[in-house]
């Protein structure tokens, strides 16, 4: 039904706006007596068989809901009643911002992709921090960057601003220095910078009497020789993973009207590369840290040729709003059946 009525319904509509009826209507349903459990019911799959334990956190399921989607916190008690093991939360930044001018969302529907230049528009960590006072035991990712108007000089600053603001409240925490659509933060990924940012946030971690996982999240367009750096950063600074990938500046093979677009692209296109960069860590790192494995995610086989190459999670944020929230059920089936085999 999504993807034959709902979807091109909503299609019809500009996305970031549609994005924001959407909210409002997936809260409202949960509203409605019972609508919960008919939709736990429908989405919903358990089995041991799913589980997964890493960095010391259990994770019913191993299909999550990438940062991005629900920025600010508001509704991942309600996603997660689609059948989401665990939800990421952010990107955040210590200070509220309205991100880049819009219009700066893109659907590419005729390469099952969106290309978005959002800036990290949020309205700062604090008032997640409000919102997921109200967790009714979602597992919950948060992802941290810096503002825009904090030069890289000081970013460290933002990054432990918002890791000490969120610390009792998430589960695991993403450091996102790969996004491309704030003006020079990805210049923080080269090896001098994020080790000094990631080596100052282990450093917070060790004030506070149990610890939380750190991870870092990284672009897809890096070379070969700085996923090598990137190997060598986990392993000094013995942060607690990796996720692969964020979104691309690449525009290959694009067939799209808005193809053009400043921002970065997410979807299909983003599959191979993605998969190829989990596959690239895994390997040169000899499965030395948990891999989250996110970008291209449509189908079932996706998923799975992600965690065949060395992923032990995967995110969706493309995929959920192309394919519906039947998606994470058929993931988690062909896992389980892959699991029986």
């Amino acid at each position: 039904m999504y993807k034959f009525l709902i979807r091109p319904l909503f299609f019809l509509f500009d996305p970031e706006k549609i994005h924001h009826f959407t909210f409002s209507l997936i809260r409202f349903c949960c509203k409605i007596p019972g609508m919960k459990l008919l939709l736990k019911s429908i989405y919903v799959l358990e089995d041991r068989s799913l589980e997964r334990n890493l960095f010391g956190l259990h994770f019913k399921n191993p299909v999550g809901l990438a940062a991005g989607f629900d920025k600010d916190a508001r509704l991942y008690n309600e996603l997660s009643n689609f059948g989401f093991g665990f939800i990421e939360i952010g990107t955040l930044t210590p200070k509220p911002q309205s991100g880049n001018p819009k219009k700066r969302l893109f659907r590419l529907k005729e390469d099952s992709a969106i290309i978005n230049r959002m800036g990290f528009n949020n309205g700062g960590v604090e008032v997640a921090v409000e919102h997921l006072k109200e967790n009714k035991g979602v597992l919950i990712g948060g992802n941290i960057g810096k503002n825009k108007v904090t030069p890289n000089d000081n970013a460290v600053d933002d990054y432990k601003i918002c890791f000490n603001a969120l610390f009792d409240y998430v589960d695991y925490f993403v450091v996102n220095v790969s996004s491309p659509n704030t003006p020079n933060l990805r210049a923080l990924q080269d090896k001098e910078p994020l080790t000094d940012l990631l080596n100052a946030l282990k450093i917070e971690n060790s004030k506070k009497e149990v610890s939380k996982p750190i991870l870092l999240k990284i672009a897809p367009d890096l070379t070969d020789e700085q996923l090598i750096d990137i190997i060598d950063i986990v392993s000094a600074t013995k942060i607690d993973g990796i996720i692969a990938t964020n979104t691309t500046i690449s525009r290959d093979g694009l067939q799209s009207e808005n193809k053009n677009e400043m921002g970065g692209l997410s979807g299909k296109p983003v599959t191979n590369r993605s998969t190829e960069v989990i596959r690239f860590l895994a390997e040169k790192s000899n499965k030395a840290f948990p891999i989250i494995g996110v970008g291209g995610i449509h189908s079932a086989k996706d998923a799975i040729e992600k965690i065949e190459a060395g992923a032990d999670l995967v995110q969706l944020y493309t995929g959920f709003i192309y394919e519906g929230p039947k998606l994470i059920k058929q993931i988690n089936k062909a896992l389980i059946k892959k699991a029986n085999q």
